[in-house]
């Protein structure tokens, strides 16, 4: 008899999100990351980082609950680091159409491609901080490139 998934499992996949048949990962940035980050894309920077901080800390520990209730490493269903890594994407971007598509873009190619330092993250740190973790860094990433490419936009 399979066990019910706890709260810390069903958040850690942001409840049907991380069922999507279909590119679970791009499901949750579409779907969680763009509305969230429209919530909170009129506060300061400082404010944003407070809250993709706090987002990464407890989505560390819901994808290690889920890790363990799984008994997989990294399950495609944990997609809180996409939502988080988003975030992490879109921490002082103005809150336009271009600015969210090219965050939206830029995030989700470097988390598929995941370039060095990313994929070394993800094959050397381990549990729900691995899980989140290289996500986060994507977003790091995609975030300093989205700044760049808005800065080169505007002339």
């Amino acid at each position: 008899m399979q066990q019910t998934p706890s709260i810390y499992s069903r958040l850690a996949s942001l409840f049907p999100l991380g069922k999507s048949p279909v590119a679970p990962g791009t499901v949750a940035t579409l779907a969680a990351g763009i509305p969230c980050f429209l919530l909170i894309g009129r506060f300061s920077w400082q404010i944003q980082s407070v809250l993709a901080l706090a987002l990464f800390l407890a989505g560390s520990y819901w994808a290690h609950v889920a890790e363990r209730e799984l008994g997989r490493t990294d399950p495609q269903e944990v997609v809180i680091d996409e939502l988080c890594g988003y975030l992490a994407a879109m921490v002082g971007h103005p809150v336009s159409f271009l600015s969210v598509m090219t965050g939206f873009v830029l995030f989700r190619a470097l988390d598929i491609w995941k370039p060095w330092p990313i994929r070394w993250v993800e094959k050397k740190v381990s549990g729900g901080i691995g899980v989140m973790l290289d996500d986060v860094l994507a977003g790091v990433f995609a975030n300093i490139l989205g700044l760049i490419i808005l800065k080169l936009a505007a002339g």
